[in-house]
């Protein structure tokens, strides 16, 4: 696994702090922030900005920064299910499966998604994932601010990646004191 600095961190919490500001997204007083490259060591192609906004047994919400081409890589949750909202931008969402289709909520509305294609949302729009469905997603537009609302989170327990290489938390660097303190400090 590979070390992400420190400096990096800070770097891309106050660029995420700085566009959440300009869209007009407040965050809480203490936000528990979650910077991430999957421990991969690519953060600008493979990784994800997270501040947990509530974390509580029967729900969760998060608001994320995803900048332009920054992919998550193709997951699955076993129990989660959440609505990825484009709240700013453009975000594509790409289903991985055995079949063409996967029907899911788009908008609140069934629909047949094709599987292997980016679905690009713009803001405001919404996918709501089951359980089991593997995705991706990253920034079609300068970066996206996206929001998650699901039920409850688990991210020691409920994360499954086809990349076997793939940590869900980055191991770190320390280059420089910490400006916050992350969910995985």
């Amino acid at each position: 696994m590979n070390n992400m600095k420190r400096s990096k961190i800070n770097a891309v919490i106050r660029e995420a702090t700085s566009a959440f500001e300009r869209h007009g997204w407040a965050l809480p007083p203490k936000p528990r922030w979650d910077v991430t490259d999957f421990g991969l060591g690519d953060f600008d192609n493979i990784g994800l900005t997270l501040v947990n906004l509530t974390e509580q047994p029967e729900y969760c919400e998060k608001i994320m920064y995803v900048k332009h081409r920054q992919v998550t890589p193709t997951h699955y949750h076993a129990s989660k299910k959440e609505d990825i909202i484009c709240r700013w931008g453009k975000l594509a969402v790409q289903l991985e499966g055995d079949s063409d289709t996967i029907r899911l909520q788009i908008n609140g509305e069934k629909t047949d998604v094709p599987v292997g294609k980016p679905l690009i949302l713009s803001a405001g729009e919404r996918i709501t994932m089951e359980p089991g469905v593997r995705h991706s997603f990253w920034a079609e537009s300068e970066y996206a601010i996206v929001g998650e609302v699901s039920t409850a989170n688990d991210d020691q327990h409920d994360n499954f990646f086809d990349n076997p290489d793939i940590g869900r938390f980055s191991e770190i660097e320390e280059d420089e004191p910490a400006i916050v303190k992350l969910v995985s400090d």
